[in-house]
């Protein structure tokens, strides 16, 4: 399972890493050390706890305006859906929730799994999903 430090996932959330260090410190999301001693959260811990941070909201002091630059949305994956041939991918990209509509054969060759890094880019009507 992918593991991000707190810059990264600061980044992800669109907050500032003062700002995911203090909800680390304060038990908000689990953390733990990794072979170099960096502090890291799960890929899955960081989809959840982003899913949930949506939900709630946050202070506006904590937030960092996001724009989307040729319209993509870099983003932790935090829900897939397969069906026999379709398939459902939801990313959450700061406040942002995209949800992709695509095939299994598509999800499969990606690699995709929840707490994995991906970028969400929106055409018109249309979301595409790139493994980063």
């Amino acid at each position: 399972m992918q593991s991000y430090t707190i810059g990264q996932a600061a980044r992800l959330l669109g907050v500032s890493p003062d700002t995911a260090r203090r909800w680390a410190d304060a038990g908000r999301v689990t953390t733990h050390r990794d072979d170099s001693g960096r502090r890291v959260i799960d890929g899955r811990d960081l989809a959840a706890f982003s899913v949930d941070l949506a939900k709630a909201g946050t202070d506006e002091e904590e937030t960092t305006p996001r724009t989307s630059v040729r319209n993509a949305f870099p983003g932790i994956v935090t829900a897939i859906k397969l069906g026999d041939v379709a398939a459902q991918v939801e990313i959450q990209a700061g406040p942002h929730r995209l949800v992709s509509l695509l095939t299994r054969e598509a999800v499969e060759d990606l690699g995709l799994e929840v707490g994995m890094e991906a970028t969400a880019r929106v055409k018109s009507t249309n979301v595409h999903i790139d493994r980063v």
